[in-house]
């Protein structure tokens, strides 16, 4: 296979998938496939709900098409498979999405066609879950008839900076041959270069490390933030002294969700557990992550209650519930947990985020997302994502929301320090 025959379909169309399309777009047949009529629907009108691709950009696409109908795959011979891989409730990997992906590329693949993964896997998932699919659906041999290739997403939502075309692009294939069209294909839109794995399980093992290197190292300022609360010692401070050292990494305490370092260290524990061994420190980083949120209130309860501010009933505004700022996705939010946390108080809880879509907020968690904070109404206020808005509008816009006793917690470490009564 040539480059100059390729006709590229993606599946699947989220923050991975479009820009990819977009780009490709740009000087190959691109097909942009999704299952969500909504999703293609917004597309075609020029919109992008997920604020990743513009709509000038959608134009400056002239050989991208958009479609949720299965039959519209026939006839291409390049496939990208960049739909989620979340977990379930109980922690583990849930594959679905990805089968689907492939059940439905198996239908139409060809002699000669090559299949790429760009969703993150635990290593060795794409040859043992993935390929078996293809082969069944399509009656083809792997390696003979067709090729795969994983290259593993590195999108950085709302990073405008750390994009598609301006981070190394990791690609591995089944074969030299399937390898070396992959790399090339990807080096053409890639301007920071790609980097050629020795073969498919290092990729797939690259990618899940780089949250779970992030995972833990931010579990261990999390675990710092703990004890140092019991010492009446502010933590920043202390890693704001201790980032004068030239090699000391500066990650910040937090809440750690979203899609990409709250999920992807369960695909890694998940394989080693299959091997016999135990992953102790990944999962106890992921333990200390996923119970902040709890944290976060208790220190707010504690605050409260110095001040005789009576708990039940009092009135919290939590600002931000996207899983980061300046995105709106809400996928593994822990703000959800901080929300959950204060309702077993009884308290009264208004949430509010420009950023969310309130449909969605209230179909995926139940909440009920406000227009504006009221004027002089909160008795606490806890800032949860640093959105640009509340930088911009800063403490004295907080401080008018509040009532005369009121305790002000930030957790994402953005307001003037004497101004708060709290912080991670």
């Amino acid at each position: 296979m040539k480059k100059s025959d390729l006709k590229i379909a993606i599946i699947g169309l989220g923050y991975v998938g479009l820009p990819l399309a977009v780009e490709l777009g740009k000087n190959f047949p691109t097909l942009g496939f999704d299952i969500k009529e909504s999703r293609v629907k917004e597309l075609l009108e020029g919109k992008d709900s997920t604020k990743e691709v513009t709509s000038e950009e959608l134009a400056n696409s002239p050989h991208l098409q958009f479609s949720s109908d299965a039959r519209s795959l026939q006839g291409y011979n390049f496939f990208i498979i960049a739909v989620p891989t979340p977990i379930d409730r109980h922690k583990q990997p849930n594959l679905r999405p990805l089968q689907g992906a492939s059940t439905l590329v198996g239908n139409v693949l060809s002699k000669g066609d090559i299949v790429v993964y760009e969703s993150t896997v635990f290593p060795g998932a794409t040859e043992e879950i993935c390929v078996p699919i293809l082969e069944q659906e399509s009656k083809l041999i792997f390696n003979k008839d067709f090729s795969v290739g994983y290259s593993p997403e590195r999108i950085n939502p709302g990073d405008k900076e750390h994009c598609l075309t301006t981070i190394i692009k990791v690609t591995a294939g089944s074969n030299p041959e399937a390898a070396e069209i992959i790399d090339s294909l990807y080096a053409s839109i890639v301007t920071a270069g790609t980097y050629k794995a020795s073969s498919i399980k290092v990729a797939e093992a690259a990618k899940v490390i780089e949250n779970t290197q992030r995972d833990v190292n931010i579990a261990l300022v999390n675990e710092l933030s703990l004890i140092f609360n019991r010492m009446g010692i502010d933590t920043n401070e202390v890693l704001d002294a201790a980032n004068t050292k030239w090699n000391f990494l500066p990650f910040r305490p937090g809440l750690v969700g979203g899609h990409c370092i709250g999920v992807d260290p369960y695909y890694l524990t998940h394989k080693a557990q299959e091997t016999g061994y135990n992953p102790e420190m990944i999962l106890a980083g992921r333990r200390i992550n996923d119970n902040m949120g709890t944290y976060v209130v208790s220190q707010v309860v504690k605050l409260m209650l110095k001040k005789r501010i009576h708990i039940q009933d009092a009135k919290v505004l939590i600002l931000g519930l996207t899983f980061k700022e300046n995105c709106p996705d809400i996928r593994n939010t822990k703000v959800v947990d901080v929300i959950k946390e204060f309702e077993t108080y009884g308290t009264d809880l208004d949430v509010y985020d420009p950023w969310v879509d309130k449909d969605e907020a209230r179909q995926e968690y139940g909440i009920d997302l406000i227009e504006k904070p009221s004027i002089a109404t909160y008795d606490a206020i806890i800032l949860c994502v640093a959105h640009n808005e509340f930088q911009t509008k800063g403490i004295d816009w907080i401080n008018s929301l509040s009532k005369e006793q009121t305790i002000i917690y930030d957790v994402k470490n953005i307001l003037p320090v004497q101004s708060v009564d709290g912080r991670l």
